[in-house]
């Protein structure tokens, strides 16, 4: 028997990344597609980098972002607000036996990759990856 602080500290299960990536491909051609009759999304292309599932597989956590980072704000409420026809569709075409409640969220892993290449790049970080000095080097 697992004890419950065992299941919080594991990742998620091979299930939830399966179910995950299924409801991804499906959100992602949804709104590939143009299925929904806002104007906000009409006028963007969003791209699905992640979807997270629940343990229970009934929550849905996707990770969103507009192309070109802008109006992230503004397509976030758009697709919270058409929720109910977005999540018909994905019942429609993921075959589980309870639709899962989708939630939205703003991908920041763009924005946390560039903060880390920006201090990989940073002059402290070159110097300490920079050869020190060997006796070879020294003049006598």
């Amino acid at each position: 028997m697992q004890k419950r602080s065992d299941q919080q500290t594991k990742g998620p299960t091979q299930r939830q990344q399966r179910v995950g990536e299924l409801v991804r491909h499906a959100l992602a051609e949804v709104l590939a597609r143009g299925e929904t009759q806002d104007p906000v999304l009409a006028s963007h292309v969003v791209t699905v980098p992640e979807v997270r599932m629940s343990p229970d597989l009934r929550i849905a956590t996707a990770y969103v972002m507009p192309l070109g980072g802008k109006d992230v704000g503004p397509v976030v409420k758009a697709l919270a607000r058409n929720k109910p026809a977005l999540r018909a569709e994905v019942a429609r075409r993921v075959n589980l036996k309870f639709a899962p409640d989708l939630r939205f969220l703003p991908d920041e892993s763009f924005d946390e990759a560039a903060r880390i290449d920006a201090l990989l790049r940073s002059e402290k970080v070159s110097r300490d990856l920079a050869p020190a000095p060997g006796p070879a080097d020294e003049e006598p």
